[in-house]
């Protein structure tokens, strides 16, 4: 900057004699001499808007370099995996069939109206997805402490069955249970729907959705059963179960 100044033929001798001025007005206190001085004055602002210029540059870098610091793992130069953030899961259900009812025996003793433990369920789609939260045939086990959302919808598909689809009146059922250290599951959540569909109908839609609030300890375990394993898997958007937590 200053041999900038110096190559300027016009007035150089008097921009010289200015900036003796502003460098002696570190020691002292007096700007008497400055202010006077219209020209030196003007070299003056002159000088801190450069300043003021290259200072806002330095901080700006400074914050870009800072911002891609805290996205880029730079011990390893990674992402960060998604298991810093808060606990969450969403999951879609994968096709189930009647022999696996064999298998609810696993998941302890159930209520008789919602004795099927569904066992299979979808946890990386794209419309399925878990962080921080476990997951293992069918059920979703919990790594923190806190107060978790959980919910679930599923959407049953009762197809007909000859002249006893006329009759017949299915109760659909749907239960969150919940697994703690005691050796026997506990009831959270329990939906049902009772439903008559006209007798030329080749089948009967239904969904039933639940959710709520509830204290969770690590290691605490959820699982869905429902009423009867006739339910439709094809829509990815219609039978789902997941949890979230909560800071409260």
């Amino acid at each position: 900057f200053l041999f900038q100044l110096k190559a300027q033929t016009p007035g150089n001798v008097e921009e010289l004699r200015c900036l003796q001025v502003i460098n002696r007005q570190q020691e002292s206190s007096n700007l008497e001499e400055l202010i006077s001085n219209q020209s030196c004055l003007k070299l003056a602002n002159t000088i801190k808007a450069y300043v003021a210029t290259v200072t806002e540059d330095v901080i700006r870098r400074s914050a870009v370099k800072e911002a891609r610091r805290s996205y880029f793992n730079t011990s390893e130069g990674q992402v960060p995996s998604k298991t810093a953030g808060k606990p969450s899961a969403h999951l879609t259900l994968r096709p189930q069939s009647l022999a696996q009812d064999g298998n609810s025996k696993r998941f302890g003793n159930l209520s008789q109206s919602c004795r099927h433990a569904i066992a299979r369920w979808e946890d990386s789609t794209i419309h399925s997805h878990l962080q921080n939260i476990t997951y293992r045939d069918g059920r979703l086990r919990v790594n923190q402490a806190g107060k978790y959302y959980v919910y679930s919808q599923i959407y049953f598909r009762y197809p007909s069955d000859g002249a006893s689809a006329q009759v017949s009146v299915p109760q659909l059922v749907q239960c969150i249970n919940w697994k703690t250290s005691y050796s026997q599951p506990i009831l959270l959540l329990k939906g049902v729907g009772t439903k008559c569909w006209a007798p030329e109908a080749d089948y009967g839609l239904h969904a039933l959705y639940q959710g709520g609030l509830f204290e969770l300890k690590a290691g605490d375990e959820l699982f869905v059963s429902v009423s009867s394993l006739a339910i439709d898997y094809n829509d990815a958007a219609a039978s789902y179960f997941g949890a979230f937590r909560l800071d409260l």
